[in-house]
Formats: structure tokens, C-alpha cells, sequence
């Protein structure tokens, strides 16, 4: 199937007691046994639980994987990925991360004797720099957040598997979703998501998942999840599952949107510097374009004034753009990265690799392009 058709078809069948072409929402913890061990594949909802057996096959379907599992949340789905290593164990991960997982590596996983390597990944030569005997887990972002730097998943992949096939690889896919790229196919072992956002699209639930197509390492996966009992529920699993039937056509309108935005404020007198992979004058432009359909709905820049007082009056200055945490939604929204999603990273930190206070990170939504850009040049006055 073509990914279009994946959204909606990949891993889905009727329902075999009603015919129900969307999986019902089995709001249940436990299942009837017929005698102690027999059963109809269900025993309790933290194992398994068919609405989330629906999405979680979808998921697979549409990262071309062969294994796929709904989390309470994306932070839960990366906390089971770490989980899989041991003390004494090294990560390479990127200098520009989502704050809640930065948060996660250094505030909790160095407590427990895991050690953390920050590199620019703009640069495939930096993340083989730090490889070592240790080393375990390189943790890609790309596009990043919120700088948009993008890492060439093909390249990093041949060189870490070069030094030690043992060695994973994991990619957060949110920013881009699968119908942009598919980490997998670039030599990726495992894609996580924040369902949250584009997966999701509607702002109405919170949900990680991650991908993978090797049967050990979907073992290992499961009983963890098993384990920890990070699950997602039957109602946001249904949730999810409909929202991705839309993702392709939602993913062309906030692609579309992103690059005329991007666009829009490069050649804006008050704005000076965009962070979108899509403009041809972006650092790894090429990189991009190789390995992406698209260049999706997020969207960075700098004011020119970068003064507290300035770049507030901006954000509070929005009609349709929204000031709010989170991304990916059909509604436009508008963050400060300083004091919202990344204020978990030390200052000294933000302002090393570029997230200072007059940075501004849209998440560009599908409505219609007039408005949004009639919105923000209202807002930038």
C-alpha cells in the first residue's frame, strides 16, 4: 500500500464480532478466560488492549515497521528506550533537543549511571567523534526543537553500524511524522513519536509511540511497557487511530503553510533569522531535501529586537496564532521556547547553541495562509 492508503487501511480490519469498520473503544482492564490460561489473546489491559492493538498496528504500518506501541505519553516512550540500557552505558544525542527530554536524560538517567554525549548532529562526523566501547544508543532529532537542524539518518546510521551493529539507533520523528520521512528506512532501529502532536493532530490527547521492525528488540520493548505500565488507554487509542487517517492531507496543508510562512519572514525587515529546513539557504538545505518529502509545519525565527519587552509584545500580540506549549495541532500556535517548552535546560545551555530570548517557534497550523500571515504581520506590527 501507498502511504496514503496506509493511514487509513495499514494493520486495520473490521471488527470479527460486528463487522465495525472503526475498532470499537474496549473500555475494559480484564478479559474472560475459559480456563485459567486460555484465552482469546487478551488477559489484562496493561499487556494488551484491542483498541490499542489497532492503533499500535497502524503505527507500524505507517513508519514501515513490523512492531508498534502506544505510550501514556511521548517522555514515557522515551523513558522505555533508555530502559533498555545499563549503567555504565553512553548515549550520543544532539545539542538541540526537546526540553523535556533533556530534562529526562540529565535529570534523571545520569542518576542512574547512564552518560550523555551533546554533539551538533549537523555534522555526521561529530556523533562517530564520541563513539566508544560504551556506547549504546545514539538519539537523533530532525528536524530538532526548536532549531530545525537536520541530521543526515542514513549517513549516521552507516557509520554507527560500521563501529558496532550493536549499537541503536533511535529517532524522534515528531516534528516530521512518517508521511515526511521514515527512519527506518534510513537504517534506524527504533522511531519514536509524541502522538501527542501530529499523529494525534487535534490537540485532544496525549500519546507516545514507537517503531521498530526487529523482533528482540520488540520483545525487549514490550515487556518493559508490560513491565513500567506506561500504556496509553482505549480512548485515546481511539482517538489517535482517527486522527491519523488524515495525517497525509493534514501534513500537506501544514507543509505547505510552513514554507510560505518561512518565506514570509525571511524577507520580513523586523525578523533576523528563520530556522526552516525548506529555504534553500538553510545549512543542511540538501540533507533535507534527500531525505524528506517535505519540510513540514514548524517553523522558528529570531526578532531582530531581542529584547524581553519586544519579543513578548509580539506573542501577546496574536488573534489566530495561539500562545500555548505543545505542536502539531490543525490550529496554528505560537511558543517562546526561553520560557516554555525549553526552560528546563540551563541558561547558560540555551544561549551556547542559539535559544535566546528573542527566538520564536510557530507550529503552522491548516488554515487558510491569508489569515495566518495577516496575523503575523499584525503581530510584528
Amino acid at each position: 500500500m501507498k502511504f496514503n492508503t496506509k493511514t487509513i487501511h495499514g494493520g486495520q480490519h473490521p471488527d470479527p464480532s460486528t463487522g465495525a469498520v472503526m475498532p470499537p473503544i474496549y473500555q475494559t482492564s480484564t478479559y474472560a478466560q475459559s480456563s485459567p490460561g486460555k484465552h482469546q489473546g487478551y488477559e489484562y489491559s496493561r499487556a494488551a488492549n484491542p483498541t490499542r492493538t489497532a492503533l499500535e498496528n497502524n503505527f507500524a504500518a505507517i513508519e514501515n515497521g513490523t512492531h508498534g506501541f502506544a505510550f501514556s505519553s511521548g517522555l514515557a516512550a522515551i523513558d522505555c528506550v533508555l530502559k533498555l540500557l545499563n549503567p555504565g552505558d553512553e548515549i550520543i544525542t544532539g545539542d538541540d533537543l526537546y526540553g523535556g527530554s533533556y530534562r529526562m536524560f540529565t535529570k534523571l538517567f545520569e542518576k542512574y549511571g547512564l552518560k550523555f554525549h551533546f554533539v551538533n548532529m549537523e555534522d555526521a562526523s561529530n556523533v562517530t567523534k564520541y563513539i566508544n566501547k560504551n556506547t549504546k544508543l545514539i538519539w537523533l532529532e530532525t528536524p530538532t526543537n526548536p532549531l530545525m537542524k537536520i541530521a543526515d539518518i542514513e549517513q549516521i546510521s552507516k557509520n554507527v553500524k560500521a563501529f558496532d551493529k550493536t549499537i541503536l539507533v533511535a529517532v524522534d520523528n515528531t516534528f516530521a511524522t512518517p508521511y515526511i520521512q521514515q527512519p527506518l528506512d534510513l537504517g534506524a532501529d527504533i522511531v519514536m513519536h509524541s502522538a501527542t502532536k501530529y499523529l494525534g493532530g487535534h490537540s485532544d490527547l496525549v500519546m507516545g509511540a514507537l517503531m521498530v521492525k526487529n523482533e528482540e528488540l520488540a520483545e525487549q520493548i514490550h515487556f518493559i511497557q508490560f513491565a513500567a505500565g506506561a500504556i496509553a488507554g482505549p480512548q485515546d487509542s481511539f482517538l489517535a487511530l482517527r486522527g491519523i487517517k488524515t495525517l497525509h492531507l493534514r501534513m500537506q496543508r501544514h507543509s505547505e503553510n510552513g514554507l510560505a510562512i518561512a518565506n514570509y519572514l525571511a524577507s520580513h525587515p523586523k525578523v533576523e533569522k528563520v530556522y526552516y529546513p525548506g529555504l534553500e539557504n538553510s545549512k543542511n538545505y540538501m540533507v533535507a531535501k534527500q531525505q524528506m518529502k517535505s519540510f513540514g509545519g514548524m517553523v522558528s525565527f529570531k526578532l531582530k529586537n531581542n529584547s524581553k519587552d519586544a519579543t513578548f509584545k509580539v506573542l501577546e500580540s496574536f488573534k489566530l496564532f495561539t500562545l500555548a506549549e505543545s505542536l502539531g495541532g490543525v490550529e496554528s500556535l505560537v511558543n517562546h521556547p526561553e520560557t516554555m517548552t525549553h526552560a528546563s535546560i540551563p541558561a547558560k545551555e540555551r544561549e551556547k547553541i542559539g535559544i535566546t530570548t528573542n527566538l520564536i517557534r510557530l507550529s503552522v497550523g491548516i488554515e487558510a495562509i491569508e489569515d495566518l500571515i495577516n496575523d503575523l504581520e499584525s503581530a510584528l506590527g
